[in-house]
């Protein structure tokens, strides 16, 4: 499993629609199967049961590592493959909600269902992850291993879930993705999630922030203040719904530097923000709340 997701911040695609053949683009002779049916203007999911975080939310994010179930938080976010029942059992009975992690937009080899993905939907290289490659999202075959990862989250008892790797199109992916199909597949799989009772985050995408926040309960975002970014997420913000916002650091020291200049501006905009290691593995923990 890779620990860290989304700081990609690739702005850049170098298999532009112009000059995409399908054999640079990751594709067979025909293309992995599109799902046509997918709507970029589907209506939001809004009537049904399920987890609905307030704005000052407290939450903690581990992917790696022996889950520390302490810290006297309402949310905690988590990887829906390698966390143990007995760790989820263990927060609910404690009263906290369970988010759990999964990369919606790349493949990963080493998870169970791998097989399951074509590999005529599978693009390039995630940089810096060689064993992650983006997927085409407009797969038909894709957006049902998507949904069945979002059946597991509800078997497993996951209160929500975060879907990583949403913004295939502002990246090298491999495949002529547009605006519009991201929006077609963000759109439908946060619906489907909330069929199945189960929150969904938004995953940084602070580009299409607006044309989203009606399907998503909250926002998950890695390094605005690094990027200078924030202002993406007033939507978000605006609507009354969080922003779990993470900064990274290599050691407690510098963290406890950033944060002295960090916190109060994330304080200032609304934004719940940790300081966390680019591991995720709970080596250390500065919050800003």
């Amino acid at each position: 499993m890779t620990a860290v997701r989304g700081v990609l911040h690739i702005r850049v695609a170098a298999c532009a629609l112009a000059l995409c053949t399908v054999v640079s683009c990751g594709g067979g002779d025909d293309g992995p199967e599109v799902a046509g049916q997918l709507d970029p203007d589907v209506a939001p999911t809004t009537t049904g049961a399920w987890y609905r975080p307030a704005s000052d939310v407290s939450w903690q994010w581990q992917l790696d590592g022996s889950i520390d179930t302490s810290y006297r938080v309402e949310l905690y976010d988590v990887d829906l493959f390698e966390t143990r029942n007995a760790v989820i059992a263990a927060l609910h009975g404690r009263g906290a909600k369970v988010l759990c992690y999964f990369s919606a937009g790349s493949s990963e080899n080493g998870r169970p269902d791998y097989p399951d993905l074509p590999e005529s939907a599978q693009g390039e290289q995630l940089r810096g992850y060689p064993d992650e490659r983006w997927l085409d999202i407009r797969s038909r075959a894709v957006f049902d291993v998507m949904t069945a990862r979002l059946d597991l989250a509800k078997r497993r008892g996951c209160d929500g879930v975060e879907p990583d790797n949403v913004d295939g199109h502002t990246n090298d992916s491999g495949f002529p993705l547009t605006a519009s199909d991201l929006l077609a597949f963000n759109r439908n799989l946060a619906n489907e999630a909330h069929r199945r009772g189960l929150a969904v985050a938004l995953k940084n995408d602070g580009d299409q922030a607006r044309e989203l926040v009606d399907y998503y309960d909250l926002e998950l975002n890695e390094e605005c203040f690094e990027y200078e970014e924030c202002g993406q997420l007033r939507p978000f913000v605006n609507r009354g719904k969080p922003v779990l916002n993470v900064e990274y650091a290599d050691s407690l020291a510098e963290a406890n530097v950033l944060a002295e200049s960090v916190c109060p501006r994330a304080r200032a905009v609304g934004l719940r923000t940790l300081i966390l290691p680019h591991d995720l593995d709970d080596e250390f923990r500065v919050s800003c709340f």
